[in-house]
Parts: structure tokens; sequence; C-alpha cells
């Protein structure tokens, strides 16, 4: 019998149906694939692109998205570049623009709200911009309130809150001083829902005003002075502008040893204490979040030494608050051209602007005649930020986070991965 030499026919090989490579991964694998890659070269663009290419895609990648906003780059008003003193420049109003963090960031603007060039920024806070009227008012009335939305381009105009919000408003309304504005809380990105906050000096206590808008509705509500606190100095000597840092609001106090704070939870007043070897000197300092961990912070540079002091009880402890860390800046203002070299003169041309709220461990301080500069904490690197067309990063520099997570996202974070 004759044995056949030829090789079998090998089985047909099935085709794979639409989408079995993605299919066939489980979840676990996709979602390790997903986070490698973004470690290694995936941005936070990529991640967004990825969740929108299929329903199974978005349930995975929403898991591999970072839980706090990301930062997208910083809001601003430019300002002329100024002369060394006493050579003061003439005030002049620029529209707010925007400095994106990386070339990956989105090129924000305010164009989409015209009217926004007649008022100013007060506060950033949850993907939201608080801007006030720039035309000067009387310091008893309240101002309207612009809110913006720059990435979903939404906007609310808010108007001053009814005088019959304070039953007796006849009585406080001729020794009212209006202090200030900030953004309380969001209650979802996904809509234009929010709380924002006034206040002003009633009878030498504070008194807030809060308005609570959903989706273009105000209804603005006004609380009982606060009595426990006692503003026993002119009203003039608070800062406009709140800091938003470890949950709560402060209100620097110019030459003063103590801080106002607003707590959004209670919405009561209160003050804080500043180290005393800040406050006894009149030393010029700044509220802020440390960026590693979000601890409160105040930070000073002044006599050229910069001082890192967190809020925390130790055996030397100073107000509760104790120095973490403490750096000799004299060199690094000597790279600086131009600056003067002796001490008078460059103290008086130097003052600490602001602690990054972006959380990227840097210090903005404004040098005057010689540029608005950025400190490195962690690498003691001093760099100018770039100027364009004769004008220069003004104060304050504001640090605009995404609202997050987008809407797309908010339901998907919060479920299991098949």
């Amino acid at each position: 019998m004759t044995r056949s030499t030829s090789v079998p026919t090998p089985p047909p090989v099935e085709e794979p149906q639409s989408g079995a490579a993605i299919d066939v991964l489980p979840g676990d694998d996709l979602r390790d694939i997903l986070r490698r890659l973004s470690l290694r070269r995936l941005s936070l663009a990529d991640l967004l692109r990825a969740a929108l290419a299929c329903h199974r895609w978005l349930r995975v990648a929403a898991r591999c998205l970072p839980r706090a906003p990301p930062l997208l780059g910083h809001f601003f008003h430019p300002v002329n570049i100024s002369s060394p003193p006493p050579i003061k420049p003439k005030p002049a109003h620029y529209d707010a623009v925007f400095a994106p963090l990386d070339a990956s960031s989105p090129r924000l603007s305010l164009d989409f709200a015209p009217e926004a060039s007649r008022f100013e920024l007060h506060d950033c806070h949850q993907g939201l911009l608080l801007l006030e009227p720039t035309v000067s008012l009387p310091r008893m009335i309240l101002p309207r309130l612009l809110v913006l939305d720059s990435a979903t381009q939404r906007r609310a105009l808010l108007p001053p809150p009814p005088r019959d919000t304070v039953p007796d408003d006849h009585r406080w309304r001729g020794s009212r001083y209006y202090v200030g504005s900030a953004l309380l809380s969001r209650a979802h990105p996904s809509k234009l829902c929010f709380e924002a906050v006034c206040f002003a000096i009633d009878g030498g206590h504070p008194r807030a005003w809060v308005a609570s808008v959903d989706n273009g509705e105000c209804r603005w509500r006004a609380l009982p002075r606060d009595e426990e606190v006692v503003v026993d100095f002119h009203p003039w000597w608070f800062e406009r502008r709140c800091v938003h840092a470890a949950g709560k609001m402060y209100w620097h106090i110019c030459s003063s040893g103590r801080v106002l704070v607003l707590d959004p939870a209670t919405l009561h007043f209160s003050y804080l204490l500043a180290p005393s070897v800040l406050g006894d000197d009149f030393f010029k300092y700044r509220v802020g979040e440390t960026p590693a961990d979000g601890r409160l912070c105040m930070v000073t540079v002044e006599e050229q030494v910069m001082q890192l002091w967190v809020r925390g009880k130790t055996r030397c402890s100073d107000n509760g608050w104790y120095l973490e860390k403490e750096m000799n800046l004299h060199k690094v203002y000597d790279t600086v051209p131009g600056l003067p070299r002796d001490v008078i003169s460059r103290v008086k041309s130097i003052y600490l602007s602001d602690i990054d709220a972006g959380h990227t461990g840097r210090l903005f301080i404004q040098m005057l005649g010689y540029g608005h500069h950025s400190f490195d904490l962690n690498t003691g690197e001093l760099k100018r930020l770039p100027t364009n067309g004769g004008k220069e990063y003004g104060h304050p520099v504001y640090a605009y986070f995404l609202a997050w997570p987008p809407a797309f996202l908010a339901q998907e974070q919060q479920l299991p991965v098949d």
C-alpha cells in the first residue's frame, strides 16, 4: 500500500470579529496599559481622546485620569514694564490674558465675553473666573460680578444684592465699606451652578452676602454681621482679593501680623496670626499651600531671605507655625541684570507678589524696574516671566485648573470597571 507524502491542509484560521482586539483584553490589563502609557508618553489630552474612543475605553480611561484637577495655565492682566523706584508707571488697564502651562494645554481666552474688557479679575476657583468692574464705585456700594467659565465659554452677570437683603440696611449703609468678592463653591462642572460671596465692613464688623447661581438665575442672601470679629483699623488696609488655601479663604491686611479668614463651610470670619517674627517686624508675607501636600503655609522674602512657614505645632512653633525652609537669596538676586547691589535700594525694588496656587513649587517675585520673576523652591532657580509687546505679567497671577472631572467622565469615575 502506498503511503501519501503530502502535507495535510492546515485548519482554516478564523478572522477576528471587529473590535475583538480590544474586547479580548480584560479590563485590568487595558487599564494597566493606559496607565503605563500615561506615565511615559500620553498627555492628559491623549487620555481624554482615549476615553472618547468607545464606551469600554471610556470606563477604563476614567480610572486612569488624575483625581486632582489638572492645571492648564495662568490668567493675569498685563502691565506696562515698570521703571526702578521712585518712578511709577502710568496706570493702564489691559484685558486679562492666558498663559498656557505647556504646548499640550489649550489656548484659552476671554474673547467669548466682550464685556470682560470692562472688568478685572478678582478670583479664580474650580474652573471659574470672577471679575469686578474697573470703574470706581463709592465704597458703600456692592458691585456687579461677572463670572466666566473660559473652558466651556459660559458666563453669568450677577446684579448687586438688593437692599432688602439686609432688613435694617439704612442703619449701616452710610458707614459701610465694601472690601471684595470671591468664589465659594461650584456644584458641578457640567452646569453653571456656583456660589459667590462678597463682604463689607458694617459698623466695625464683617458682613457677607452670598449669591447662589443656578444656570443664570441668581439669588442673594445677606448674613448677620460677625460680631465676634472686630475690625479696629480702616478697612482700606484690606487686600481686595482673597487667597484659597487648605480649604479656607484668606484676605491679607497690609502691614499687619494677621489675616482675615472665612470658612466656606460655616461662613464665619476669624483672624489668623502670622508668626510673630513676621508680624512684629511688619514683613510682607503671603498665604498659600505647600506644593507637595497642600498644607497651609506662609512665605516671605524680606531682607533677601526666603522663609517658608508651615502650620503646625512643635517645641519651636511660633503662633502655631514652624519654620520648615530658609534660604539666603542674596546670590540669587545677584544674577538679575541691573539690580542694585546696595541693600537699601534692592529691598525697595523687591517684594513677594504671590505663592503659585498651581502647586508648581514657585514663588512670584516682583522686582520693580527689573521684571516679574518666578523662583523655584526646589531648585533655587530664578527666572524672569516672559514679556510681550512691552508688557509683563501683572499682579496677581491666577492659576487656572480645569473643572474636574469633565461632565462625560463624572459618572464613569464612580462605576466599577468590568
